[in-house]
């Protein structure tokens, strides 16, 4: 597996082997002590699969209290996938990267907790899977304006499709500081 580091310490870009012939393909999504020697050691305990069609984004979403690591991948289609870190504290804070995933490309990301995510969609349809290192709070549940200025996102569409509280999400400035996750090293 190839591992690609971003600008934001902890967030990875995995391009697992993938081994194809006539028939098609064969990937291993998964295997515990080989992520745990890139450094994901943390324990998946909900597996998500959303399907979306184009121009429809999601994020940029977090929870505080029972943060979630998330590795995401893609099955069928194509997606802008972003992390950003809103760590209380971090020499990071505020910054984000961003990756293509795709079904043709099998890339994986990792986005580790204390940062928020989202996606858009670029392709008519997809499937997106996420495993997660905490089950979905409700009440712990936060987000924050997908094109914060002060962020920046470069999303690669136009006319984003969102749900309704993704609408009206703050920006990140006006979420106060011991409402975030917190950086630690």
């Amino acid at each position: 597996m190839n591992v690609i580091e971003t600008k934001l310490d902890g967030v990875l870009i995995m391009e697992p082997k993938v081994f194809g012939d006539t028939r098609g393909f064969f990937q291993e999504t998964w295997s515990k002590p080989k992520y745990e020697a890139i450094g994901i050691k943390e324990e998946f305990v909900q597996d998500n699969l959303s399907y979306s069609t184009r121009g429809v984004l999601r994020g940029l979403h977090y929870q505080n209290p029972h943060s979630q690591g998330k590795l995401v991948s893609v099955v069928q289609g194509i997606v802008f996938d972003v992390a950003v870190d809103i760590r209380a504290g971090s020499p990071t804070f505020g910054q984000w990267v961003g990756v293509e995933l795709s079904g043709e490309n099998h890339r994986q990301f990792w986005i580790p907790p204390g940062f928020a995510h989202g996606f858009c969609v670029l392709s008519d349809t997809v499937y997106f899977t996420y495993k997660c290192t905490d089950v979905y709070t409700p009440a712990a549940e936060g987000g924050i304006i997908w094109n914060d200025p002060d962020i920046g996102i470069q999303w690669p569409i136009d006319g984003a499709v969102l749900s309704d509280k993704d609408q009206v999400y703050p920006r990140l400035r006006d979420i106060a500081a011991d409402k975030l996750p917190v950086y630690r090293r």
